[in-house]
């Protein structure tokens, strides 16, 4: 039960982990300047993709998933190291 319980909880840490991500990361203004539509429509083009928004949704929850896995990693490895060390010290 314990085994379930910790996969529930590395689940749910991620899911909030994306969803602060969503939230919290970007680099564009809203709305965007003339020069990054510009940007997104010649690389849609290039990847011969109709609508370039598609292309920005992709390539933003691409990054987004990037950014809550190395945050997941970083957490488990901090959470793993003071473990380690609270059990050293006390044992």
């Amino acid at each position: 039960m314990a085994t379930l319980a910790h996969r529930l909880f590395k689940v749910a840490l991620f899911f909030g982990l994306f969803v602060v991500s969503i939230r919290f990361v970007h680099t564009y203004p809203d709305p965007m300047t003339e020069s990054q539509l510009d940007a997104w429509w010649c690389a849609s083009d290039w990847l011969g993709i109709r609508d370039p928004e598609d292309l920005y949704f992709v390539v933003w929850v691409t990054i987004e998933l990037i950014v809550a896995a190395l945050a997941y990693v970083a957490i488990i490895k901090l959470w793993r190291y003071c473990r380690g060390r609270h059990s050293h010290i006390d044992g």
